[in-house]
């Protein structure tokens, strides 16, 4: 009982604050959070450049690097394409973008990382960015059609149907970040609390699920709910 409590007191699942600065006489602080974001950012650059030299020194047999950068875009661009049809070439850098940095960063805790999509701040924001797309597409397609749908089948309905625009980037956000974050305190507990001799193999196998593979999928997810909500705004 007594290592259960010493262990419960060491968990650490929560964001930290390295250091603050002010700036326009508010305080602003650095967190683990920045420092993951950064760290993805940077991992996604420098493999963008190794792929980039890659690819402009292709040859008749290609290396691994460019199989695995021609294989990514290729992928890629089908997900798109079969999600969005005629509308794919529109969208593809956008929804590449976030499906590559949402994977590195949901699999980052691989690497010892505390996930930036673990902190409802981040997914939030990619939630935002996506509901703004929606909307900018919606009312670009449909222009004045777009905000006399919302009064339909019924003109009562108007509430309801605004609150129903508005839970768009608020159920994507959250589902994005309740998965990783699940996965990252369950890791935590983990470590924290179970003997030490089950820390040798049994997290690797946890890491492969809560990491890898839930991160993959919550990363598709995302990706695709995007495309259906952008494609449904632009078919009226």
């Amino acid at each position: 009982m007594n290592y259960l409590m010493t262990a419960a007191n060491d968990i650490d699942i929560m964001i930290k604050g390295l250091f603050s600065y002010k700036l326009f006489g508010q305080e602003f602080w650095i967190t683990t959070t920045h420092i993951s974001i950064l760290i993805v950012m940077a991992t996604i650059i420098i493999l963008a450049v190794i792929a980039n030299r890659s690819l402009a020194k292709k040859e008749e047999v290609p290396g691994t690097i460019q199989n695995i950068a021609e294989l990514v875009v290729e992928k890629l661009d089908g997900i798109v394409s079969g999600s969005m049809g005629e509308n794919a070439s529109k969208f593809r850098n956008y929804i590449g973008c976030i499906f590559i940095f949402i994977f590195i960063s949901n699999i980052s805790g691989i690497f010892g990382l505390r996930p930036p999509t673990a902190d409802y701040g981040v997914t939030l924001m990619l939630g935002v960015i996506t509901f703004v797309m929606i909307q900018y597409n919606g009312i670009k397609v449909q222009k004045g059609g777009y905000f006399t749908g919302l009064f339909k089948p019924i003109p009562i309905l108007f509430p309801v149907n605004v609150i129903s625009e508005f839970a768009t980037p608020v159920s994507l956000s959250l589902r994005l970040f309740g998965n990783i974050m699940s996965g990252t305190v369950i890791m935590a507990l983990w470590y924290a609390m179970v003997p030490i001799f089950f820390k040798l193999g049994v997290p690797a196998a946890l890491h492969v699920y809560f990491d890898l593979f839930a991160g993959a999928i919550q990363t598709y997810v995302f990706c695709m709910l995007t495309m259906t909500y952008i494609q449904d705004k632009m078919n009226g």
